[in-house]
């Protein structure tokens, strides 16, 4: 299957246009059907191609003379969208000229030129960021959102939980994904009004979606393994995921730094190095690389400011995929489905109001 292709921010990140040029390469020689729109200085995009020459053949680099920088606010961002490698690789998607834009750079003015420019799909009321944590389990968890939305309604967070079910279907080839909101405890009394209201929607709609509605779920549990999309505004959500991260790399520096207290500790650190090893390949934020503008009329992915090679070509993967297995439409369907039930009901409801009074 012919892929369109995919437009790539080379000059964000913090590790510059070598890294996401390799980043590039790496996901072209694993997929040989993958085609890119290199936006950045042509001239340096130019020489990191000349050591790929596999890649150069399958690349086209659109010039751009400006850069978004990493603190620079989404407002000054915007005004320069025509000119910085970041603007015009997201107006390739809106132009058509490519399916799907990655950018490594600042994530404000990223969500921010990408909803200038895409807008919302029909039926969303707010994009949502959504990415992808380890966990126990056989496939990773589905989280947004991470702060695109800080204040959501209940409205908003039943769409998060159609979108996030979409994504992870492609993820993790579940049918029907496990769906949870994120809450201060798993009783059904617990919570805010908008989080019993949100629930309350998602039990309503039952099997017309494409999702299993599971109920509530605690931070503790994000990475047992048994959730597949844990669904929360985004203020919440990215606290949630700040807090994991800062676990994990608590845990990873303990260990480090126990390992090296004594001469006995380093040997008992050779006997469990293939353990450890896996434990920091299952961290290693590059091997769960890209998170998802969920909601916009085009697919735009965020990779790590700090990704390395490894860590841009599974965020290219990532796009590639949500390409072939129509992210969009998926979506799109489902909220077809969700509409016809709650104007079903209204209709039912209305029914049964009419025949009460005439009773």
């Amino acid at each position: 299957m012919s892929l369109p292709r995919i437009a790539v921010d080379a000059m964000g990140g913090d590790e510059g246009v070598q890294t996401m040029v390799s980043g590039a390469a790496l996901a072209r020689r694993q997929h040989q059907g993958f085609q890119f729109l290199l936006v950045g200085d042509e001239a340096r995009i130019a020489r990191a191609l000349d050591a790929h020459p596999n890649l150069r053949a399958a690349s086209e680099i659109l010039h751009a003379t400006d850069i978004v920088a990493g603190d620079e606010k989404p407002s000054q961002a915007l005004r320069r969208a025509r000119t910085t490698s970041m603007g015009l690789a997201i107006n390739a998607v809106k132009a058509g000229d490519a399916g799907a834009a990655v950018s490594a750079g600042n994530t404000g003015a990223l969500m921010a030129m990408a909803k200038l420019a895409l807008r919302t799909m029909p039926g969303i009321d707010r994009p949502a960021l959504a990415a992808l944590l380890p966990t126990l389990g056989e496939t990773d968890l589905v989280m947004l959102d991470l702060g695109a939305n800080t204040e959501c309604d209940a409205r908003n967070l039943v769409q998060f939980a159609i979108m996030g079910a979409a994504y992870s279907s492609i993820a993790t080839g579940r049918a029907r994904p496990r769906v949870r909101l994120l809450n201060i405890g798993s009783e059904e009394t617990k919570g805010t009004d908008t989080l019993r209201q949100a629930a309350d929607q998602l039990k309503a709609a039952g099997e017309s979606l494409a999702l299993s509605f599971e109920g509530y779920i605690e931070a503790d549990k994000l990475c047992r393994g048994d959730t597949d999309v844990a669904v929360s505004d985004g203020f919440s959500g990215n606290i949630a995921l700040k807090a994991v991260e800062g676990t994990a790399r608590f845990v990873a520096d303990l260990l480090r730094r126990s390992f090296q207290s004594s001469l006995r500790s380093k040997f008992g650190f050779l006997i469990s190095r293939p353990a450890t090893e896996l434990l920091r390949h299952h961290l290693d934020p590059n091997n769960h690389n890209g998170a998802v503008f969920l909601g916009l009329g085009g697919i735009v992915v965020k990779s790590h400011g700090s990704a390395n090679a490894t860590g841009v070509a599974n965020a290219i993967g990532l796009t590639a995929r949500l390409l072939e297995e129509n992210l969009t439409e998926r979506i799109n369907a489902d909220l077809a489905r969700l509409g016809a039930d709650q104007l079903a009901g209204r209709r039912n409801a209305a029914a049964g109001s009419a025949v009460g009074a005439a009773e």
